[in-house]
Order: C-alpha cells, then sequence, then structure tokens
C-alpha cells in the first residue's frame, strides 16, 4: 500500500479559512453505499433514523497559541527577543510539552512572558521541543491562558491568516467541556443548538466520549509504504455509561456514527481486546488503513482531507479506496470547502461490503 494511492489534486482555492454560519448550514456530501447525494448538514435529520447514536467528542480545545518576550542583560545592554510558543501537551512533572520559534533565541533557565500574569521558564529541551514551566498551575492557569492565548489553528488556515477572537467561538464545538486538545474535532464543529434539538426529536441519541487531539494530527507521512508509519498517541477515555450506551445501541439494532474520526479511532481501540464496545482510558496509537476491520463503527460524519494523510487512509479503510476516489472527485468538481472549516460527509458503508 503505497503513499501515492492515497495522492488527489486539491485547488488551493477550496481550502476553507473561515467556517460557514451558522455551523449547520455548510454542505453535507452523503455517500451511502456508491451512491452520493448533495445536501447540507441541516439536513441529518432526512438521513439519520430514530434508534441511531451519535458519538460525540467532548474534549474542549485550549488557546494553545503565545507570544511573549525573552529579556536578556548583557554587555550590549538590555535586549529582547519575540519568542512565539505552540503548547502541545502537559506532562507528568508539571512543564509543558511546545514548539518555540526561533527556538536559538533563548537559553535552558530563561523567562519568557507571555502576559502581565502568564509567564514561563524554559527547562530544556529535548527533539525539538520545549519543557515550559508556567508560574501558574489549576485555574489560575487556565485563566491566564485564556486571556493571552490564541486558537491553534491548522497550518495550512495559519499560514493564510493569524488567528482572531472569532476562532475562540468557531474553533470550539457547542458541547466542549474537558479541556486538553490543542486542535479540534472538527466534524463537531457543523453542530448548533438547534440541529441537536431536531435530532434528539427525531430519537438520535448522543453519546460523549473524549479524546485530546494533539498537533500530531498535522504530521505528514512519510513513509512510502504507509503500513510502516506509526501513529502519534493522543489520550481518551470511553467512560462506562458510554460504552453502555453504545452496546445498548448495538443490540437494539441501530446504528452508531462517529462524528469525526477522533471519536471512530477512541471507540475502535475500545473494542480491540474484546471485539466490543467496552469502558477504556489510556493512550491510543491506532492507525486504520484499509484492511482494517470495524468492531463499532456503522457509519461516519467527517469532514474532507489533505491528499496523503492517515485520516484520508482512515476513510479509506471504511468506505473502499475505489469509492473515496470518486466521493473525493465528486467533492473538488462541486466546489465542497476542505479540512477544519470546511464542508462535512456522512460516509455510510455497505453493510458488510468489503470495505468493512
Amino acid at each position: 500500500m503505497k503513499l501515492s494511492d492515497f495522492d488527489f489534486h486539491l485547488p488551493e482555492a477550496l481550502i476553507a479559512t473561515r467556517p460557514a454560519h451558522p455551523r449547520s448550514s455548510a454542505r453535507l456530501l452523503v455517500a451511502e453505499g456508491t451512491a452520493i447525494t448533495d445536501a447540507h448538514v441541516y439536513d441529518l435529520p432526512d438521513w439519520l433514523r430514530p434508534g441511531d447514536r451519535l458519538v460525540l467528542n467532548d474534549t474542549k480545545v485550549i488557546p494553545a497559541r503565545l507570544s511573549g518576550l525573552r529579556h536578556r542583560s548583557g554587555a550590549q545592554g538590555d535586549t529582547a527577543a519575540r519568542i512565539e510558543a505552540t503548547l502541545l501537551e502537559p506532562r507528568a512533572d508539571g512543564c509543558w510539552l511546545a514548539l518555540l520559534k526561533p527556538l536559538k533565541k533563548i537559553r535552558v533557565g530563561e523567562e519568557i512572558v507571555f502576559s502581565g500574569d502568564l509567564s514561563a521558564t524554559l527547562e530544556a529541551v529535548e527533539d525539538g521541543q520545549a519543557h515550559l514551566r508556567f508560574n501558574l498551575t489549576g485555574g489560575d492557569f487556565d485563566a491566564a491562558l485564556a486571556e493571552a492565548g490564541a486558537m491553534p489553528l491548522p497550518p495550512y488556515i495559519a499560514a493564510k491568516r493569524a488567528a482572531d477572537e472569532q476562532d475562540k467561538t468557531d474553533y470550539q464545538t457547542v458541547w466542549a467541556r474537558n479541556l486538553g486538545a490543542v486542535a479540534a474535532p472538527t466534524a463537531s464543529l457543523h453542530f448548533d443548538e438547534p440541529l441537536l434539538r431536531r435530532l434528539a426529536e427525531i430519537g438520535v441519541g448522543f453519546t460523549y466520549v473524549t479524546l485530546h487531539v494533539g498537533a500530531g494530527t498535522f504530521l505528514p507521512v512519510k513513509a512510502d509504504d504507509v503500513t510502516t508509519h506509526r501513529m502519534h498517541a493522543e489520550w481518551g477515555q470511553v467512560s462506562e455509561t458510554a460504552a453502555a450506551e453504545i452496546a445498548a445501541t448495538k443490540a437494539a439494532g441501530g446504528r452508531v456514527i462517529p462524528v469525526g474520526t477522533t471519536a471512530l479511532r477512541l471507540i475502535e481501540t475500545a473494542a480491540r481486546e474484546t471485539g466490543a464496545i467496552a469502558p477504556w482510558e489510556g493512550e491510543t496509537d491506532i492507525f486504520i488503513y484499509p484492511g482494517f476491520r470495524f468492531r463499532v463503527t456503522d457509519a461516519l460524519m467527517t469532514n474532507f482531507h489533505l491528499p496523503k494523510s492517515t485520516l484520508l487512509m482512515l476513510v479509506s479503510a471504511l468506505m473502499g479506496q475505489q469509492t473515496i476516489r470518486r466521493i473525493y472527485d465528486h467533492a473538488v468538481a462541486g466546489g465542497y470547502r476542505f479540512f477544519s472549516y470546511g464542508d462535512a460527509s456522512l460516509l455510510i458503508p455497505e453493510p458488510g461490503g468489503d470495505a468493512h
């Protein structure tokens, strides 16, 4: 299985830099087996049925981009350097792993001041990643970060424009509650309260799970033989309640439909040991590519993904590579908007099909 098998031409004009407003007005490509229908996210109640269950990732994105100053006194007097930090994840020792730019402008032991309330000391550098110890912890840290930080927009958006205050709303789901992600579960960004109410009214259930999406989600695949690629690990949890709700849906003949690849990867991780959904907590590095056997997932709602990405491999595993190629050809020709702030797809594979 070669990396080139998952390549396609994407016109740059189709990369969305702002989401649709209202959220549910985004377009929705519905692929049911080999049939493709053009719709909108607000049409979801037409495609879901009573007894179906949406699995939603309730992680909350932290404003992980920080800009600060490093001050230094020396023979040349007082100098300052601008340091940009992107927080990656907290460490067990209380430090945060972070990317610093420019890393060469700061030494171990020096302080970066991000605001009147928030600063951090560089304790170590390992594999190009900084270990930052902040002056605040707990709720005080969260409050200061919310004030000083900006949303960590994906590289392909950040290259076109800087994050702003609107992104603090746009790049967060309406049900976000567990702080810890440095990237949003973007398929979930299409839901608003009116749509959730309409789905509940027709008998669709909702189950919440948590997967803290890491910056590694944007790392490119470099291996030509994709089966040798190693995924980054991300922390997740499927509670006893969530596992019971999903199991009950399966037993009653309803469909389990994760919203987003993060929710899908998590519930499939939780089913790996026994073949059925079970409570689970830990770090998952599950890599889903064609040939994978899905234990829990019956369909998937997701955005349109980067060429040669692990997420494109995941949807190819669910629907089949040729079917995904037709879906993406249709999306490009039809002017669908791609990536994090783009449009959505509802992928419903043939029951018992080869891809499943």
